[in-house]
């Protein structure tokens, strides 16, 4: 499946894995690469010796193309910048900010810039930055949103850009592949389907969560304080939408929710971990390769693409 994206990052398909904080490490990384899409690596807030042994990690597993997930408004943003051009990986993608400032020294060492925006007015700032494409992401993501959905944003910023565009948000299959690309999209970025990749190395009981999630088990918290996040509902959601109700001070909010993602990866904790996931968690029913994921969904988008005149119950 040949498009602007493979062909900008050297994949076999047109797919990206959702660099998701405390949970993308090398593991996933190396496994999606090798499947023939792009893996990432979060950076989250780790330290870069942490971020710079899983890059070191993830290239003993692969020969194949895989990049770094950098969240601009971690202390440490300028400094996983200098890492990935140090360590020559293949792109870069960002969130929770405008890379504009590392763009050309990025681009300098060969490294893809790829920002995640959630409006159209984003995508335009970073195309004129130098961005080599964007990810749309609409509200069904799992982690912090917009207030677009994807079928709304998509083609608006397809619209607006004349580099390539990445849909997110709501993907979990061919069909949801299919219709991304007809909205104008080069490719999709895909997390939550990914959380049930075997080599996805989350607690049990995040992953059990979200095999058993329903189409209505996620919640967005946190809009009290301007950075809403969707994950399964759990005991600390339901607290957490009671103390928002209530008018919580957001300074107050952050601290409740502070910690609680890494309680869900790493320590399956049902009290106080913050389990994010998007919408389509209900779409995921079985835990399976990641290479296996990929082709299935690549093969089955391309299906329905050729097809895409016989959809049963339509007549032209």
């Amino acid at each position: 499946m040949n498009t602007q994206i493979t062909k900008l990052l050297g994949a076999k398909y047109p797919i990206l894995q959702g660099g998701m904080a405390w949970v993308a490490n090398a593991s996933l990384a190396a496994a999606v690469s090798n499947g023939g899409g792009v893996g990432l690596i979060a950076g989250g807030a780790a330290p870069v010796d942490v971020i710079r042994q899983e890059i070191h990690k993830a290239k003993e597993l692969t020969h194949r193309p895989f990049g770094v997930n950098i969240m601009l408004m971690s202390d440490n943003a300028s400094d996983l910048v200098q890492l990935c051009i140090d360590e020559k990986v293949a792109v870069v993608t960002t969130g929770a900010g405008t890379p504009g400032a590392f763009i050309p020294a990025l681009k300098e060492a060969g490294v893809k810039v790829i920002p995640v925006v959630p409006s159209v007015a984003l995508a335009k700032r970073a195309e004129r930055a130098g961005a080599d494409a964007v990810i749309a992401e609409g509200m069904e993501s799992g982690g912090h949103i917009g207030e677009l959905t994807t079928m709304a944003l998509v083609p608006q910023v397809c619209d607006a850009v004349e580099i390539p565009v990445i849909a997110a948000g709501g993907i979990a299959d061919g069909r949801g592949m299919a219709a991304a690309i007809m909205l104008g999209a080069q490719g999709v970025q895909i997390g939550t389907r990914f959380l049930a990749a075997r080599e996805c190395e989350i607690s049990q009981a995040y992953k059990d969560l979200v095999l058993s999630a329903k189409d209505t088990g996620t919640v967005v918290t946190g809009r009290c304080t301007g950075h809403p996040c969707r994950g399964i509902r759990s005991r600390l959601t339901r607290e957490l939408l009671e103390q928002e109700k209530d008018g919580i001070d957001p300074a107050e909010f952050e601290k409740l929710a502070a910690g609680s993602l890494r309680m869900a990866v790493q320590d399956g904790d049902l009290e106080r971990g913050s389990f994010f996931a998007g919408q389509i968690a209900g779409m995921v029913t079985r835990e399976q390769p990641a290479a296996e994921i990929i082709k299935e969904i690549a093969t089955s988008a391309k299906q329905l693409l050729q097809n895409a005149c016989m959809i049963r119950g339509i007549d032209f």
